[in-house]
């Protein structure tokens, strides 16, 4: 079932547990992200970048594919639009029926992001879409990584008033595109946030981070977790080995089908391992 992104995480914050944000692709990931969420009756959150949407060309044809998948669970999902810096792509967004939007003004002067993101969520509410922003730089995005920057409790306390999100993305220790789980977070500062804003927190980049480290954010105040980056290498790996074994093989449903596959596994067991069961 098509759920909206506040709801999800007001339940999962309530009930001092995780939800896991996977990022989609191509089909095949939508595909295998909502069946690991019914075989293990959790939500998931559905993530299409503004980066995805550049590389097919258009948002819709993907939307739609996920929609469709997303309506048809026996779960909730959640349909995210991720790392939008565009306004009007949001725009586009709502109209394709995302149920909540992630505006990315990281990049903008401190009074500038607040008036913008503002301006996001007034027209999102509007549209009963939730949004959520990102505080501090957490890096990677573009090959930075950047483990000294973290986000002050203070700031995004006021962040969290001044704009009206529902949910917001902290700077505490992970960085993007990781491909090495070695990223050490900061559980004291994480608390700390969470004792100050009113909305849940949002742990971007957790890819670079363990098993043990995810749980332990979870339980420092952490709510929504997004993995990206594991998840292609879990595909990757897939599609490699079975080309491997077959030097021969044409058909792309050998490959991708296999690949789904592993996706769906892994998906499973991190959304298992984030809702801290």
């Amino acid at each position: 079932m098509l759920a909206d992104l506040a709801g999800v995480l007001a339940e999962a914050r309530a009930q001092g547990r995780g939800v896991a944000a996977f990022n989609v692709i191509h089909l095949e990931h939508a595909q295998a992200l909502v069946g690991a969420a019914e075989d293990v009756g959790l939500p998931v959150v559905l993530q299409v970048s503004e980066n995805t949407v550049r590389f097919h060309g258009a948002l819709a044809p993907l939307a739609a594919a996920a929609r469709v998948l997303a309506e048809a669970a026996t779960v909730p999902v959640v349909l995210h639009l991720d790392h939008a810096v565009s306004t009007d792509l949001v725009e586009e967004a709502l109209g394709a029926g995302f149920t909540s939007v992630m505006f990315d003004g990281s990049t903008l002067e401190d009074s500038e992001n607040r008036a913008v993101t503002r301006a996001v969520v007034d027209r999102c509410h509007a549209a009963g879409v939730s949004v959520e922003a990102e505080l501090g730089e957490i890096g990677g995005k573009d090959g930075v990584h950047a483990p000294g920057v973290r986000t002050r409790p203070d700031e995004a306390a006021q962040f969290a008033r001044d704009t009206g999100v529902d949910a917001l993305a902290v700077a505490v220790g992970s960085s993007h595109a990781m491909t090495h789980r070695t990223a050490v977070l900061d559980l004291d500062l994480i608390a700390a946030i969470a004792a100050q804003v009113p909305v849940p927190l949002v742990l971007h980049g957790s890819s670079g981070v363990p098993d043990d480290g995810i749980q332990a954010a979870v339980r420092a105040g952490m709510t929504k977790i997004n993995i990206a980056t594991h998840l292609n290498a879990v595909f990757t790996a897939a599609v490699r080995e079975r080309l491997a074994a077959d030097d021969a093989l044409v058909d792309t449903r050998k490959y991708l089908g296999p690949a789904r596959a592993a996706v769906r596994a892994e998906a499973a067991r991190l959304l298992a391992l984030v809702a801290l069961r």
